[in-house]
């Protein structure tokens, strides 16, 4: 019996010094984690697209203009410059609310909230060519893609009101 309780003290010994240890290796890999996970939130994915990598086709912009005539241009003006009661669509302070966002985010504000008088009546086909027109008159480059029509995947591309330095 003497035995058999000494190896049960043996092995409460054990169980002891590891629940004190588990708290501090705990503590030490989140310490060394932490900023390896920030240093990987911080670092652009090898994918990331923004709104100057030509997100959309000159054919959708030019299909977005008569439906912004329609369904847009009577609060936002003919010329996106806005109007007494809704923001300009186009310019610096367009362009430096939005910075930073995604074009997701912006097509959701779109989708949800216009036009005023009906919001989520347009399909989200005219949803993405009246954006597509939006960047086309801000300058944005046209390329030989589409932009999309799901949100999700407009998640993936970045508004940014300036364009990136060339990398070297």
């Amino acid at each position: 019996m003497n035995w058999l309780s000494q190896g049960y003290s043996i092995q409460r010994e054990g169980h002891h010094d590891l629940k004190r240890k588990f708290p501090l290796t705990i503590l030490i890999l989140t310490a060394i984690g932490a900023p390896i996970c920030m240093l990987r939130a911080q670092a652009p994915e090898a994918s990331s697209r923004s709104v100057w990598d030509g997100v959309y086709t000159e054919e959708q912009a030019k299909r977005g203009e008569p439906i912004y005539r329609k369904e847009c241009a009577a609060c936002h003006g003919d010329m996106l410059t806005g109007g007494e009661s809704a923001p300009p669509l186009t310019g610096g302070a367009f362009l430096a609310n939005w910075n930073g966002l995604t074009m997701g985010d912006l097509f959701d504000r779109i989708r949800k909230t216009m036009p005023l008088s009906a919001p989520g009546r347009l399909t989200r086909q005219q949803d993405a060519d009246i954006l597509a027109f939006m960047l086309s008159v801000n300058k944005f480059p046209a390329g030989k893609a589409e932009l999309y029509r799901q949100s999700e995947m407009l998640k993936e591309i970045r508004f940014e009101s300036a364009k990136p330095t060339a990398k070297k």
